[in-house]
């Protein structure tokens, strides 16, 4: 039965979704083609129909969905930023290695580094990894360089030989390009300690702009969806969307974060406004947050309460709601077997198709006709949520100028 062909009885319920990716370089098509693929393959798993058309720009698209006794139009808009991180598309080896071990360093000397791997080793193991690789990568360009300077200096004059063989280290750690290694964003947002970087800021004010205008729209619900690192960003767009002034008539506020990594900023001293937002965001009636992460997920600090774990729980704490995509429930053996020893895949899975959805599924949230709000109420958090205080920095800063300017 063609869903989307039943008579609408009534006018369908408008979101418009702003859907914030982590710092891969990955183009906005990439999105748009998930969306298109995964909700196919969801519609043909559970009881809904999906339509998808061209949206307002290439970083858009509008979806159709007819599910829940209900109809829902749907604009989602692409938040990108990965163009402002260095080494997202891929770098020489030697720079890459140095601005690992720099963000590593930042980590350790802050005392960040063993508190983040207190809370989830596992997370804090899969940023160990780059480093490693590309410290391999450094030793084998280097031997290279070795194995020609001897080989040339037994042939010809030794000078000239080891001159050949530094300036062939040279060119492999210098020149060579070595393909996107994850967390090249972390660079970007430890940079000065968590402190905002200007060109971060600069693209953050764009996207608070465009908020602004959507809040202002004839939607139903506004929702906001940041995935891994982009997550960090989404909170801090959305404390400042709250911050600024909420006009009377507006849609619903929702926040949704994937697979998030907020610890990863929010445990450095200088985060102290990104620390601000978080407690702001956990006491906000205006809105609904549901935070979505799983175990089997090594890039992500799973089942976390960002709030709770950074230090900056106020009282009378709403949110987030902690809930676990329990991909050991969800996903059939097949399609886990698959996802094994990919951890990217499996950190991309919010964003996808499941086979036995449970509580949470991106299309039925972002195309479905309940609001957020609705869709999880009295829903409990999930067995083995962590809410520990965790961080040795919970000093917070005074708002954003920029962010007190009312909208009207």
């Amino acid at each position: 039965m063609d869903l989307l062909a039943e008579p609408k009885l009534k006018r369908p319920f408008r979101r418009r979704v702003f859907l914030i990716p982590g710092g891969e370089a990955v183009s906005p098509a990439f999105y748009r083609e998930l969306y298109l693929r995964q909700g196919a393959a969801q519609a043909d798993l559970a009881e809904m129909a999906l339509a998808l058309r061209p949206g307002r720009g290439p970083a858009s698209w509008r979806v159709s969905g007819a599910m829940e006794a209900g109809f829902c139009e749907t604009e989602v808009e692409l938040l990108p930023w990965a163009d402002l991180v260095p080494g997202a598309a891929g770098q020489a080896i030697g720079p890459g290695l140095a601005g690992r071990i720099g963000t590593l360093w930042i980590y350790l000397a802050t005392g960040a580094l063993l508190r983040l791997f207190k809370l989830r080793p596992v997370a804090v193991l899969a940023l160990l990894v780059p480093p490693a690789v590309l410290s391999v990568l450094a030793v084998l360009a280097l031997a290279a360089g070795l194995l020609l300077a001897e080989a040339l200096a037994a042939l010809i004059w030794p000078p000239a030989g080891w001159l050949a063989g530094l300036v062939l280290a040279g060119v492999l750690l210098l020149r060579v390009r070595f393909p996107p290694l994850p967390l090249a964003d972390l660079g970007l947002l430890a940079r000065q300690r968590g402190a905002l970087p200007p060109a971060l800021a600069e693209r953050m004010g764009r996207f608070r702009a465009v908020l602004s205008e959507a809040l202002r729209s004839e939607c139903d619900e506004l929702l906001v969806v940041g995935h891994s690192t982009g997550a960090v960003l989404a909170v801090s767009l959305m404390a400042d969307l709250l911050r600024g002034g909420l006009p009377a008539h507006r849609p619903a506020l929702a926040l949704l974060t994937l697979g998030q990594r907020v610890p990863l900023l929010s445990f450095l001293p200088e985060a102290r406004r990104f620390r601000r937002d978080l407690n702001a965001l956990a006491a906000a009636a205006e809105l609904t947050w549901i935070d979505v992460s799983a175990p089997e997920d090594p890039l992500c600090f799973a089942l976390c309460d960002p709030v709770s774990v950074s230090g900056v729980a106020p009282e009378g704490k709403l949110w987030p709601l902690v809930i676990s995509a329990a991909l050991s429930e969800t996903l059939s053996p097949a399609r886990r077997r698959r996802l094994r020893g990919r951890p990217g895949l499996r950190h991309l899975q919010y964003l996808c198709a499941y086979d036995r959805a449970g509580d949470y599924d991106v299309f039925r949230v972002t195309a479905g006709p309940k609001p957020l709000a609705e869709r999880f109420r009295g829903r409990a958090p999930s067995r083995g949520r962590i809410d520990r205080a965790s961080s040795g920095h919970v000093t917070m800063g005074a708002p954003r100028a920029e962010a007190q300017r009312p909208v009207r």
